[in-house]
């Protein structure tokens, strides 16, 4: 198909970046969302010890995004964030295992609007439900800390084929790669070859949790696979934006959890025949609150000036090559553990991070128990030092080079050189927390929802 297309193109005059621009009315939509894996254990996002053939495979079909972000590295709050296209303190469950405010609208409710059935399958974690009406769609499993990774494609296959002259929209949440990583096949790593990432502390019950965890992304990626065949086998493929998005970081100490890049950054991918030129590349900063603005764009509506992202649509047609000029983050620690407010924003190139209660020492209550944990805290070398130290103990103020220094360990806040831009990211993410209406360290306790409405719109 794409060979005809190109030939169309060149015997109609028109350039193979204009070919690929049109947008086909009410495509089908399918969004893969990974659970706790970290951007660089993807193959096309540079994975050193494990393959992902299906997913680089969607990505040779598509565009890479190298700049994609969540806006919180924590299961609940990202996901509130992706089916409401709203940032954490608007949509108010910024919380982990916290609640939207009582009339904050969801994916399923402005898609059904625009003649869609939308479901999910999968891991919920998005409350409350009454706010997230998804047509419940069996198949994947849904609790992510169950042993239990089998999964069936059944209930999938129907969802997908029930009604040709209706288009869907399905949401496949995977439990893969969520700890306790007891899925797919740990014993094809060689544990001692393993290249660990550089905040890891090495020690031999590490290796043998990454090796466990490497295994739960081979089960992710046979999933994708699986997903796709279904599409191919029902000639659904040719008129379906497929997304795929990895969630935040691994829950290893260093990136679930916090506003550094191994958390916060997203290996995400979208293909879309005749629309996404294949084996492309894009910078341009997309977070996670854009991604359903988008959905309503191709279906055909409009998205509310309630909601916070923006269509990305241009990009996927090439004829964008840049979205926003920020990407914004944010983390509260409670019910995690003790009150550690972070704040931070990135530009591309830097990333500047403000924890907002820097005398405090950072503790996740989910890292401490774990036997990997008490290895790092057992080691007694200079890099289990390092480490830990920059784990719980940080500086008001982190400033990085992310192109140079993707893992975060030179922190340039206090260079002479490099004043100016961190007085401007500064500047820009208090001025979006004042537009978010975030009061900062007071918003680290207890969340109660919001009971107040919030005016939204339609989409039309």
């Amino acid at each position: 198909m794409e060979k005809s297309l190109i030939s169309l193109c060149l015997l109609s005059g028109l350039s193979i970046g204009n070919c690929f621009a049109q947008v086909p009315a009410k495509p089908n939509i399918l969004l893969i969302v990974a659970d706790d894996c970290s951007y660089y254990d993807i193959g096309c996002f540079g994975a050193v010890n494990n393959k992902t053939p299906n997913i680089d495979a969607l990505a040779r079909q598509g565009i890479k995004f190298n700049c994609a972000y969540n806006s919180v590295s924590m299961s609940t709050p990202t996901r509130h964030c992706l089916y409401t296209g709203m940032f954490p303190m608007h949509h108010g469950g910024y919380a982990n295992h916290s609640s939207v405010n009582a009339d904050v609208k969801s994916l399923p409710s402005y898609l059904g609007e625009l003649g869609y059935r939308v479901g999910l399958s999968g891991k919920w974690h998005i409350k409350p439900l009454a706010n997230f009406p998804f047509e419940d769609v069996p198949g994947f499993p849904k609790g992510c800390t169950s042993t239990n990774t089998d999964y069936t494609t059944d209930g999938i296959k129907e969802f997908m084929g029930r009604n040709n002259s209706q288009p869907f929209c399905l949401v496949l949440a995977s439990i893969n790669p969520h700890a306790p990583w007891t899925g797919g096949d740990a014993s094809v790593f060689d544990r001692k070859k393993l290249q660990l990432p550089p905040q890891f502390v090495d020690t031999e019950v590490t290796r043998k949790y990454y090796a466990r965890y490497l295994a739960e992304i081979g089960l992710l990626d046979q999933q994708v696979g699986d997903a796709i065949q279904i599409l191919k086998d029902k000639d659904l493929l040719k008129n379906t934006l497929v997304i795929f998005i990895s969630e935040q970081g691994t829950q290893f100490a260093g990136a679930k959890w916090t506003n550094w890049n191994a958390g916060v950054k997203s290996a995400m991918i979208a293909s879309w025949k005749g629309v996404t030129q294949p084996g492309t590349e894009t910078s341009a900063i997309i977070q996670y609150e854009d991604i359903l603005p988008t959905f309503i764009d191709v279906a055909g509506g409009k998205a509310p000036d309630v909601i916070d992202g923006k269509s990305f649509v241009g990009v996927l047609q090439g004829k964008a090559k840049t979205h926003h000029k920020y990407a914004y983050h944010v983390h509260n620690n409670v019910p995690e553990g003790p009150a550690y407010p972070i704040r931070s924003i990135s530009d591309g190139k830097y990333r500047l991070i403000w924890n907002l209660t820097p005398e405090a020492t950072y503790l996740e209550k989910h890292v401490e128990k774990n036997e990997w944990y008490l290895s790092w805290k057992a080691a007694d070398t200079e890099q289990a030092h390092k480490i830990l130290n920059r784990w719980q103990h940080r500086p008001e103020f982190e400033l990085y080079d992310i192109t140079k220094d993707p893992y975060e360990f030179n922190n340039l806040a206090d260079k002479a050189a490099y004043k100016q831009k961190k007085a401007e990211l500064i500047q820009e993410l208090k001025k979006w927390m004042e537009q978010q209406k975030d009061t900062g360290a007071d918003k680290d306790v207890p969340r109660t929802p919001n009971k107040k409405k919030i005016q939204t719109s339609s989409a039309s």
